[in-house]
């Protein structure tokens, strides 16, 4: 940036209003008051205009701007939560029909327009890094002329920037340098910091303030790269696990490093005969064991040893036994395993018999593990069952034939080949819940229903944040600022001798009124008279 020199010897950059020295105004004809918001001084964004990283400097570093992506991003924001977004659906649910089916054609538009995945989207990041850019850019075009301003200041100022303060008085006294030094004392009295030069002194308190709003952006820098820092893989997780009892499943994100298995699932309701009283009402609204009052999850948490082979079962370590219930998670390395869900009663197994339609005769029972079917049962002396195949939530697609909405065993349905020494080609059947069809034509032997088994399931969820401090931390040090900001003033006093007449001019950042009072109690026992509010004076 080009400079150049004041009257007093200082050398200014082109743009600065104010001399960051003596405090000469440029316009120094001129009656009005000064602009003292950044001490007059040129900032980048107002005096170089010319190559593309000075036009992109000027355009994040204009509030307006600021201001204007702020409002694009909590618009994105609110519409990204009018319906769930994506990874926030039900396990069980099917992405692509989920919104039409739950909520319409509404639904269906905000799904092809991309809102189901609005904070994991590129524009939505781009958003948020434009609001970090902006913080950053706003930030240093700001602070650092006004801190070179506020350390380059001298003590005697120009007589232009005194008169032109808002506070400004002029005082016409027999002895000057005593009523300048009980001045002095008083301020010192009351936390102010003097320096002196030729018998004037400059009294201030309270620089530290002024950097409040720089100290929430940097608060807010932080909090966004956390919040960015959510995105990147292995830094943040919140992913759904459901485990049935008995079964033995891998820790979803810990790369099958470790397994939960449900040993156990407990659940106790309210019972108005057993609760105190003054719960009696509210259990009889929604009915009796209606309510619940405690449900948890007995787990016992595996770590792998050594490595996954293919086709093999995994060699685990027990680490340890844990019963996870509602705000007791399950905590081991930077992982947790909440307690959100259950499921009481679920589909687990069906039992079967072959069974010959012309005698009666039934072979088996076979179990069908609805988890994990198996494909082939051996009922000896020739008997055969194959399940061909397998729908867990059977419906008729559009094409008329069997399909499964979901991978939960809702609605289950079956295809059995039957082979027996009387049909050694085998019979197919189609056996759903009070469905046995028979496709080929009529056979002889059938699938019949022989009973069901059900378990109860625990829905956890497994959560990771190591962004949770960088949160924390970007959180404080807003606070810190706004508190920085909010509750100290920045006061700037001086006090010279112009021929003969004692020149007393004040600045405060906000508070006017404040900065008043406490000059009536510094020249209270002088003959120093307080200063006028020139703006007031206008006004009147």
């Amino acid at each position: 940036m080009e400079t150049f020199k004041c009257e007093c010897g200082h050398l200014n950059h082109v743009g600065t209003v104010i001399c960051e020295s003596c405090g000469k105004p440029q316009d120094e004809g001129a009656t009005e008051l000064l602009d003292m918001r950044y001490e007059g001084t040129a900032r980048r964004s107002i005096v170089n205009n010319q190559t593309i990283i000075d036009k992109v400097w000027t355009f994040f570093s204009s509030v307006k701007v600021a201001v204007i992506i702020i409002i694009i991003t909590l618009v994105a924001a609110a519409l990204g939560t009018i319906f769930p977004q994506r990874d926030l659906l039900p396990p069980t649910a099917n992405p692509t029909t989920f919104y039409q089916d739950e909520y319409g054609i509404f639904g269906k538009i905000y799904d092809a327009i991309g809102l189901d995945n609005t904070f994991s989207s590129w524009w939505f990041m781009l958003l948020v890094a434009s609001i970090g850019i902006s913080l950053v850019i706003c930030s240093l075009d700001r602070i650092l002329p006004l801190y070179k301003a506020l350390n380059k200041q001298t003590v005697t100022r120009h007589p232009n920037f005194l008169q032109r303060q808002k506070m400004f008085g002029i005082s016409r006294v027999d002895n000057i340098p005593e009523e300048i030094e009980k001045a002095k004392v008083k301020l010192q009295k009351r936390g102010y910091k003097i320096r002196e030069e030729n018998g004037n002194i400059l009294a201030e308190k309270g620089r530290f303030s002024r950097w409040g709003p720089y100290v929430n952006h940097i608060g807010l820098i932080i909090f966004l790269i956390a919040v960015m820092l959510r995105y990147v893989p292995g830094m943040y997780m919140d992913k759904a696990l459901w485990v049935q009892e008995g079964e033995l499943k891998p820790v979803v994100g810990t790369n099958q490093n470790y397994y939960i298995k449900l040993k156990d699932f407990h659940m106790e309701t309210y019972d108005k005969n057993k609760e105190s009283k003054i719960y009696k009402k509210a259990i009889e609204r929604y009915g009796n064991d209606k309510i619940p009052k405690n449900y948890q999850a007995d787990v016992t948490l595996y770590k792998r040893q050594g490595n996954l082979i293919p086709g093999e079962d995994p060699k685990l370590k027990k680490v340890k036994d844990y019963s996870i219930k509602v705000n007791e998670p399950l905590k081991f390395q930077n992982f947790a395993l909440y307690q959100v869900d259950y499921r009481i009663g679920e589909f687990s197994a069906f039992l079967f018999t072959l069974q010959n339609k012309q005698t009666g005769e039934k072979l088996g029972p076979i179990k069908v593990d609805l988890q994990n079917p198996k494909q082939f049962y051996d009922l000896k002396n020739g008997y055969k069952v194959e399940l061909k195949n397998y729908f867990p939530d059977f419906y008729f697609n559009s094409d008329g034939q069997p399909d499964t909405k979901t991978r939960k065993p809702d609605n289950p349905a079956f295809v059995f080949k039957m082979t027996t020494p009387k049909t050694p080609k085998g019979e197919v059947a189609f056996v759903a819940i009070k469905q046995n069809i028979e496709p080929n034509g009529e056979n002889k032997f059938k699938m019949s229903f022989a009973g069901i088994e059900t378990k109860d399931s625990t829905g956890l969820t497994v959560r990771k944040d190591l962004t949770l401090w960088l949160l924390a931390l970007g959180g404080a040090i807003f606070m810190i600022g706004v508190i920085q900001g909010m509750y100290w003033y920045h006061r700037r006093i001086w006090i010279q001798n112009q021929d003969g007449e004692i020149w007393i001019a004040a600045f405060t950042n906000k508070n006017y009124y404040g900065l008043k009072q406490e000059l009536k109690k510094v020249l209270g026992d002088t003959k120093i008279e307080v200063p006028i509010d020139q703006q007031a004076e206008k006004s009147v």
